[in-house]
């Protein structure tokens, strides 16, 4: 089971967790992060630091951890600037992505490590709107990697650089965010379905319809499975989009919610090709 929700400590995180860190204060985004390592550390991950600045200066952030030095000569902490990983520049490719981290997870495995952890500052790659767009569907593939392979992240945003907006675009798509990031998240389940949760009113229909159209829905016998126990609440133009992406795909959405509201909704719209399922 995956940590779903918004989180208010990077400390005590589990193998296949997937977090959003919209940050104000660099200060306080460095202690999340040394927090987030160290426990990945402590549960025998190999550990990696990604961000847009030269190695030496990767290497001065993470003093805060014990044995350092000793760490990254063995191989269990590992730096990696943004402009040799990513090329900022550039657009990232999701799929060549995914295939980086699966080949990462594979080879700590194989050193004897129970996993891979990493803590990623990405402000540089989303500045521009179609590295925004490429990020966020990359976002949703590795997510779904993480639900059966073990491999962490934190996924830092600075959100005075960005805006509130952009980073919204992005965290909707972890399973966990910090305090105020989005208002909902939309985020791939254990078992290959989707899963909704948080609230899903006016404010929030843009975004949904951008998320909807970046992650990759996987309809089953005519079916689109979306896990909505931990949506609190959806308006009539939420249930529209999903009748939208499911259509688009040939298939039914199917609602898991014990909410009243949605199926009433659903009646009262007339949407054939949508309808709730209680939770089992």
């Amino acid at each position: 089971m995956r940590l779903s929700g918004e989180v208010t400590t990077t400390r005590g995180l589990g193998p296949h967790d997937h977090v959003c860190w919209a940050y104000d204060d660099p200060d306080d985004y460095r202690r999340r992060m040394l927090d987030f390592l160290a426990d990945g550390i402590s549960q025998g991950q190999r550990v990696s630091l990604i961000a847009d600045a030269p190695a030496d200066e990767l290497i001065g952030a993470l003093r805060g951890l014990d044995d350092v030095d000793e760490a990254l000569t063995r191989g269990a902490l590992q730096v990696q600037s943004l402009r040799d990983r990513y090329r900022t520049h550039a657009l990232l490719d999701p799929a060549d992505q995914l295939r980086a981290y699966a080949e990462a997870t594979r080879a700590a495995l194989a050193a004897g490590y129970t996993g891979l952890r990493v803590a990623a500052e990405a402000t540089s790659l989303v500045r521009r709107p179609e590295q925004l767009d490429s990020f966020a569907r990359y976002e949703h593939l590795v997510d779904r990697f993480m639900t059966g392979q073990p491999f962490s992240a934190l996924c830092a945003y600075n959100r005075v650089e960005l805006g509130g907006d952009t980073v919204a675009q992005i965290a909707c798509l972890h399973p966990g965010t910090s305090a105020g990031a989005t208002p909902f998240r939309l985020y791939a389940a254990d078992d290959g379905t989707i899963t909704l949760s948080g609230e899903l009113d006016l404010t929030a229909r843009d975004l949904l319809a951008l998320a909807l159209d970046r992650v990759e829905l996987r309809p089953v016998d005519g079916e689109l499975v979306v896990d909505a126990r931990e949506l609190t609440f959806a308006d009539h133009r939420s249930l529209l989009l999903l009748a939208h992406a499911a259509r688009r795909r040939r298939a039914t959405a199917v609602l898991r919610t014990d909410l009243t509201g949605p199926a009433r909704l659903i009646d009262v719209l007339d949407m054939p090709n949508v309808r709730t399922e209680p939770v089992r």
